[in-house]
């Protein structure tokens, strides 16, 4: 079941509007899988998921009963040792992948060093004059960290440009386009489908983060014939702080590649205990080390709210939702908050557009957030001026949008933000 999406002009003139949307949503029931705190609009789900009503129990059922009461047993009586392929067929529903083709392990930035580096090597061993990876120059800084590292040390280049350039640089230089689905700062959402095939075309693989995406909008790893992904557990998923990332490898290339982290977990025969590495079939050979049980029990609750859509319309109903919400709080935005210098940094299209909506504000965006998290309504900020709302449809509601503006409203108009202690900046933004 889907949202049928009409114009926010006559949908939400008045809060009440938006309670009778909220009244008629269908989605609302998966509102009640969280724990939500009372009197605040959580609109940062695309930095940290919220609380699944499920988690708690579930972790504590893990220490005091798996580790507490059965101890080591439970690596075979509670299957621990599966939890990274369990968990990972339930996300591979979520990003059109099928099953043993995605496993969780570790954490995004070391998934994609393995990707990044199967992919290179691959490329190279075929075609020895290609020497760039090419990425969108506002991509997460993590992962051009990571590229900039393998290209300094393979001798190759790292190539960063404007998202509208990249078509115009796939040429027969560019070894792997390595790109986040859904950009981290303006949620702009890029065509995976289009770009993967020209990138083909000019004879490179592709990396793909799902960061943003994974959990947010209908993702087709295997329709949009991608090479690699990785994600993470701890936004859209609903995994927890530090929840570990999974890591996706297109089936015909599971069984060609070898990545460098080639931990026991990866060995075709883990406990057999031989000194010699043998990979093990297909994605099996992108684990490392021990499975983190804690960490995979929480995400595994997680992963579940999302799988409950399923029986609502699934991913679309999802998606329609999300822009449903999105439109609505950029037109109010814009509609109540004009002559305050803040400015859509997001796409207009929602068609070009993740779950997320970007304003920028040239020099008071940092306090101006601040002082809407003392409201209650929280949102990031990343700099240098971008005011960050996450849309997350299975527990954002159309009132929330409302009175997130409300609160928005006020602080523009009130000052409130030139407050000396909204500008004190945190170790986090």
């Amino acid at each position: 079941m889907s949202i049928e999406y009409r114009s926010p002009e006559l949908l939400m003139t008045t809060r009440q509007d938006c309670l009778n949307l909220d009244a008629q949503d269908p989605l609302a029931p998966l509102r009640d899988q969280f724990d939500l705190p009372a009197g605040v609009i959580y609109l940062d789900g695309n930095s940290l998921g919220a609380l699944p009503r499920a988690t708690a129990a579930r972790v504590q059922e893990v220490v005091h009963a798996e580790w507490g009461l059965d101890l080591i047993k439970s690596w075979n009586n509670a299957g621990w040792m599966e939890l990274p392929r369990r968990v990972g067929d339930k996300i591979a529903r979520l990003v059109g992948a099928g099953a043993n083709e995605l496993v969780v392990a570790d954490s995004t930035s070391v998934n994609l060093f393995k990707a990044l580096s199967a992919a290179l090597r691959m490329v190279k061993a075929d075609s020895p004059h290609r020497s760039v990876i090419l990425s969108e120059r506002s991509n997460f800084p993590t992962d051009l960290y990571i590229a900039e590292s393998l290209a300094r040390e393979q001798g190759l280049v790292l190539k960063l440009v404007e998202a509208d350039e990249i078509t115009a640089c796939l040429d027969d230089e560019l070894a792997v386009l390595m790109l986040t689905q859904v950009n981290y700062r303006t949620g702009r959402l890029h065509d995976m489908a289009g770009l993967t095939r020209a990138a083909h075309q000019a004879g490179a693989l592709t990396v793909w983060d799902l960061a943003h995406s994974a959990g947010a909008l209908p993702v087709n790893l295997k329709e949009s014939d991608a090479d690699f992904a990785v994600g993470c557990g701890y936004k859209y998923l609903n995994g927890g702080p530090g929840a570990p990332a999974f890591i996706w490898v297109h089936p015909r290339l599971a069984d060609r590649f070898w990545q460098p982290l080639s931990g026991w977990l990866g060995h075709a025969a883990p406990f057999e205990f031989v000194p010699d590495y043998r990979p093990g079939p297909g994605i099996t050979r992108f684990l490392c080390g021990t499975p983190p049980v804690l960490s995979l029990a929480a995400l595994e609750c997680g992963v579940d709210t999302l799988l409950a859509a399923e029986a609502h319309g699934g991913m679309a109903a999802l998606r329609a939702k999300s822009i449903a919400l999105t439109e609505r709080f950029i037109h109010l935005v814009e509609e109540r908050c004009a002559g305050h210098g803040v400015t859509l940094a997001s796409p207009r299209d929602a068609a070009l557009r993740g779950s997320q909506v970007s304003f920028s504000h040239p020099t008071a965006g940092y306090p101006m957030m601040q002082a809407l998290i003392a409201r209650g309504v929280i949102g990031d900020f990343r700099a240098p001026d971008i005011l960050r709302f996450g849309f997350t449809p299975l527990y954002t509601r159309y009132v929330d949008v409302w009175d997130a503006v409300e609160h928005l409203v006020k602080v523009l108009q009130s000052g409130e933000w030139r407050a000396t202690r909204f500008h004190q900046r945190g170790v986090v933004t």
